[in-house]
């Protein structure tokens, strides 16, 4: 386990990493402190976008915080003088103003729907959060350690607080400002990323296969690297085991992946032109994907590299399923979320490579990373994968209620699924075309037809919340397969209306099947549909229209 400053610290023999960092963050700070400059230097109102939006007050605070920091960056091109208590002391006030910003930003965040924040307050917050970034990593690299530091634990060392503050950006503001934002903060992950392989001894082109493939994969911005970790701990895989499976009943079509062609014929002429076209599960369709092959998805040691360790930072869902009473989200580092909820054995120090993963205590509570826009947040991740071909196809529109259609999208929307078993998406529908990829484990679905939703019982808006696409019916409970707790004030005639409807619903027709990985399941719009994670799962979505 590293240190910041032992891994910020790389020589300079290493890539010129350390150099690279040092030039970004500079540059971000010369160009922060002469926005906010230009921004109070007029009086006009044409600045209705950007950082001019929060007001003159907090803009001039931010532009003299850029200021001290692109001073110390500056001061590294001359003599790099040794830090002097008072240089340490105004650091220490440059810190706590920074962190006062992004305090006052984020409680803006309350205030607004997100689809309503208005854009000045996320950019503030990117802006900030780079700051901090850099001026952690300046003061760090000035005070280069050269012992081993002990830590708390592999995701409470300091570089783990270096990431924190801009995956928040990302996660929390999702890395706004047009001249920085997501794409500076990618080229910062970028270059920390190739920190941690330099510290590693390895190299971009190490493979996570046992056989080294004979041609290099290559992204379009050129070869697609990876850290590889020894040879024992590479080749472990998630646990396959799965405490319940449920049976199919009516069991969906399946077909070997079909030509465009052959898909577009589906979606064009279906059985019941009421009903639309009906779901598919192809096999081999994503038979080329990296995430299956040659940086496979279901090796921790894989994901780990891919995440600075298991550093990084995402959001994950607590609780059994999103209707449930105390399900909660909370953001935790990505290794956390693997020891603690995916594979316990994952903390254990030796491992054979004969030994299964563990399964979670039955006690712990489920933590899914669910609907989250991981490929955004993690690009190398994203070049593991391919837009099926099939989601350039023109599918028909909703098949009973038009008013659910959406604005045609530029491109897929893609999602990730990542969970232990036991992992439930209640019954809902969603107002898009959906091709459903399973990478890893398995997966049980069921579906209802669009002609069944007056039988569905739709929530509505609660809390003030549209909950309409969800189901009150809990396809688990009605079966026997889960158990949740009565609710011990209904009176008597509320627990028989709700016996005749569970009664009622066991009536609905379904189709439902067991995705194995590398399955991709066809859901067309307006389907409801109910998930249910079998073993350790990671799956892809990708909405279309």
């Amino acid at each position: 386990m590293y240190s910041r400053a032992e891994l910020i610290g790389v020589s300079l023999e290493n890539g010129s990493t350390l150099s690279s960092v040092f030039h970004a963050c500079g540059e971000a700070a010369q160009q922060i402190h002469r926005e906010c400059e230009e921004i109070l230097g007029t009086s006009s109102q044409s600045h209705d976008v950007g950082l001019a939006g929060c007001g003159s007050a907090l803009v001039s605070l931010l532009g003299r915080q850029a200021l001290q920091i692109s001073h110390r960056y500056q001061s590294r091109k001359s003599a790099d003088p040794p830090d002097t208590p008072t240089a340490a002391g105004k650091q220490s006030f440059v810190l706590r103003r920074l962190e006062d910003i992004i305090s006052i930003t984020y409680s803006k965040f309350y205030a607004f729907l997100f689809k309503d924040l208005p854009y000045c307050w996320r950019q503030l917050y990117t802006d900030a959060s780079i700051l901090k970034f850099c001026l952690l990593v300046e003061q760090t690299s000035r005070v280069r350690e050269d012992v081993e530091v002990e830590t708390k634990g592999p995701d409470r060392d300091e570089l783990t607080e270096v990431i924190k503050v801009l995956d928040l950006a990302l996660i929390l503001a999702g890395g706004a400002g047009q001249q920085r934002g997501r794409k500076w903060i990618d080229q910062a992950f970028e270059l920390l990323h190739r920190a941690w392989a330099a510290k590693q001894g390895t190299g971009d082109d190490a493979s996570f296969n046992m056989e080294r493939p004979k041609k290099r994969l290559r992204s379009g911005e050129g070869e697609l690297g990876v850290v590889s970790p020894d040879r024992g701990t590479a080749t472990r895989v998630f646990s396959t085991r799965e405490p319940f499976t449920p049976p199919v009943k009516h069991p969906i079509k399946r077909l070997e992946a079909v030509s465009l062609y052959a898909f577009q014929s589906h979606l064009d002429n279906p059985l019941d032109r009421k009903v639309g076209p009906q779901p598919l599960v192809l096999t081999n369709v994503v038979e080329g994907w990296p995430a299956c092959s040659t940086h496979p998805w279901n090796r921790p040691a894989y994901l780990l590299s891919q995440t600075l360790d298991g550093r990084r930072l995402v959001p994950v869902e607590i609780g059994r399923s999103y209707v449930d009473e105390g399900w909660g989200q909370k953001l935790i580092t990505f290794g956390e979320f693997l020891r603690d909820y995916i594979d316990p054995s994952l903390s254990e120090p030796e491992i054979t490579e004969t030994e299964d993963g563990l399964a979670p205590p039955p006690d712990k509570p489920i933590a899914y990373l669910a609907q989250h826009q991981l490929f955004t947040q993690f690009p190398a991740l994203r070049n593991d994968i391919l837009i099926p071909d099939y989601c350039y196809t023109s599918p028909p529109p909703h098949p009973t209620d038009r008013s659910i259609d959406q604005p045609e999208l530029d491109e897929p929307l893609l999602n990730a699924w990542f969970g232990p078993p036991g992992t439930i998406t209640p019954l809902h529908n969603d107002p898009y075309h959906n091709l459903l990829v399973q990478v890893v484990g398995r997966k049980y679905v069921r579906l209802y037809s669009p002609l069944e939703t007056e039988r569905m019982h739709a929530r509505g808006k609660e809390e003030g919340v549209e909950m309409g696409n969800t189901s009150m019916i809990d396809v688990g409970v009605i079966e026997g397969w889960d158990h949740v707790p009565q609710d011990q004030d209904q009176d008597a005639s509320d627990q028989e209306k709700n016996e005749r409807v569970q009664q009622a619903f066991k009536e609905v027709p379904f189709v439902d099947c067991i995705l194995e990985p590398g399955d991709t399941l066809y859901i067309p719009n307006g389907w409801w549909h109910y998930v249910r994670g079998l073993s350790v799962s990671f799956s892809v979505s990708f909405w279309w229209n």
